[in-house]
């Protein structure tokens, strides 16, 4: 008896995904922020934020 054609098949046709350039990359904070317009809650989001950005930081590290 044969093999089953998925062993011929297997790495047949496989498309590669592109490569992003890294100018290209962004760093994900493309939100805009008036500190004129923040309120108290702003405020304290923007200072929560801030602290789970150094913690993640850290973390990598």
């Amino acid at each position: 008896m044969g093999r089953n054609n998925i062993h011929h098949n297997r790495d047949n046709n496989k498309q590669k995904l592109p490569q992003v350039p890294q100018n290209l990359k962004s760093d994900g904070l493309d939100v805009e922020y008036s500190s004129e317009l923040a309120d108290q809650k702003d405020i304290e989001a923007q200072a929560r934020a801030n602290a789970a950005d150094r913690r993640a930081h850290n973390r990598r590290l």
